[in-house]
């Protein structure tokens, strides 16, 4: 397939073709004011200047992966073999400096290095720079990561966001099906970006492998190198805990299940490229795992690697999930103190209307999971969703029980869907936006007897859609 991407490119921040008059107009109605629309412009220029005016080695990043409350860990890829370090100091005392060990980034590996950060104290918040065979990369937007406090048994949890989302097309001109390209609004990352989200959740189809892709490991990691390079996705990932799960399109070919035949491959392809703390259990592979961030926890779940195929026998043997990370996952929720359950998937998990890459065409799974929660009273579950190309809140409403949520986010950049959900009595009225690429919103806020949830969607011009709150007291059974 050959070297598709230069190991010398300073592209890798410059401003891109899809630029365009139309992107800066939108941009201009989002800031709101002149001053402000002069600033967006100018921090624009910064891109250009810092990409043309040394020829870098820094191809992405850097990216914040996951933070616990005494260490992180940071990302980042070059473009050919180097030394990578980061210097960074509390925000509140930025006298005191540190500088972590040095971590090279070899041609093995993509150029990437994942450097740990540990030895820190809980509940601050840290600026960074990075530094390339001991030179300061300068980086126009914002470098910071935070560490998670230590409010047990002594405050209220702390309130904070998470920001959510899938479906991120990038258009490669040269590999794309002839016609429209299928990507557009890359604008969208700089309005997400624009929140100050704590945490950023991609929830699946992260990049879009080609069929130029799919049967070498050289195309995997192409395809990824490309996009983790775009410029307007370096603010949020240098700002936000970025943590990820996948689904068909960052996995393997369209709709692909566990008989891909690379899906080894991708896993490490996806640790190589993403830096999540854990990645499955000692008895199954793949990327799903959990994570708490104040009183909220998650669970990431892998919804392709153990996969039946689609349109296998519909029976118990039928799984989106496999047996041992199904049980991880029953085990968990039974096990977690969490105030909110926040379950991410690739697929939508509680739509009972539409069939398809929806665990509902898992009947098996689908029915045990929500027999399992009413059954053993489990507090406090959300859904989070993408792939779907339209975002919709999902309830399923239950006399007996508590309603459950499942919250759909999609899409990033890729096209829209022409699915019509309107007519679905299970979503939310007002909550079904197919006519925009889109992002959620969490704020997780209030006191620890009485916290709330409140769900947010956004477009690409930076328009709120809409707002749906919940109260955890209202997700238990009474």
């Amino acid at each position: 397939m050959g070297n598709r991407i230069g190991g010398d490119s300073s592209e890798a921040h410059v401003l891109s073709p899809h630029k365009s008059l139309k992107t800066l107009h939108l941009e201009s109605e989002l800031m709101g004011t002149s001053m402000q629309w002069f600033f967006r412009v100018f921090v624009l220029f910064l891109f250009s200047h810092f990409a043309s005016a040394q020829p870098s080695l820094l191809q992405s990043g850097p990216m914040v992966g996951y933070g616990q409350m005494t260490e992180v860990l940071l990302w980042v890829q070059t473009t050919r073999p180097a030394d990578v370090q980061f210097r960074y100091w509390n925000t509140a005392t930025p006298d005191k400096k540190f500088l972590s060990k040095k971590v090279p980034a070899t041609a093995d590996r993509s150029h990437i290095a994942h450097v740990l950060i540990d030895g820190l104290t809980p509940g601050n918040q840290y600026t960074y720079e990075l530094l390339i065979n001991g030179k300061v990369v300068p980086r126009p937007y914002l470098l910071q990561f935070q560490t998670q406090p230590l409010w047990h048994w002594r405050t209220d949890p702390p309130q904070f966001t998470v920001a959510f989302g899938s479906c991120l097309y990038i258009n490669e001109t040269e590999w794309d099906r002839p016609g429209t390209p299928y990507g557009s609004d890359y604008e969208i990352l700089t309005v997400l970006a624009s929140k100050r989200p704590d945490l950023m959740l991609w929830l699946g189809d992260n990049t879009y492998y080609r069929e130029v892709d799919w049967h070498t490991v050289e195309g995997l990691r192409h395809r990824w190198t490309h996009t983790r390079s775009t410029p307007e996705l370096q603010p949020i990932l240098g700002a936000a805990h970025n943590y990820a799960i996948w689904d068909d399109h960052d996995y393997g070919p369209n709709d692909a299940d566990r008989s891909y035949r690379l899906k080894g491959a991708a896993l490490e392809n996806h640790k190589l490229f993403w830096a999540n703390q854990t990645y499955g259990t000692p008895e199954a592979d793949g990327v799903f795992g959990r994570f708490e961030w104040g009183d909220v926890e998650f669970f990431l779940l892998d919804d392709r690697y153990h996969r039946s195929p689609n349109r296998a026998p519909d029976d118990e043997k039928k799984t989106m999930f496999g047996r041992e990370q199904f049980q991880w996952l029953l085990d968990g929720l039974s096990s977690s103190i969490a105030t909110f359950k926040i379950v991410a998937n690739g697929n939508q998990v509680l739509n009972p209307s539409t069939g398809g890459e929806t665990l509902f065409n898992y009947r098996y799974e689908y029915d045990a999971l929500l027999r399992y929660i009413k059954e053993n009273k489990i507090p406090g579950v959300v859904f989070l969703s993408g792939d779907r190309h339209l975002t919709e809140l999902i309830v399923l409403k239950d006399t007996a029980f508590y309603p459950l949520y499942d919250y759909t986010s999609s899409s990033l950049t890729a096209g829209l869907s022409s699915f019509k959900d309107a007519d679905n009595p299970h979503v939310v009225p007002g909550t079904l936006v197919n006519d925009a690429h889109t992002f959620g919103i969490l704020r997780f806020s209030g006191p620890r007897t009485d916290r709330v949830l409140t769900m947010e969607c956004w477009d690409h011009t930076g328009k709120l859609r809409w707002t749906h709150q919940v109260k955890a007291n209202d997700l238990r059974v009474r």
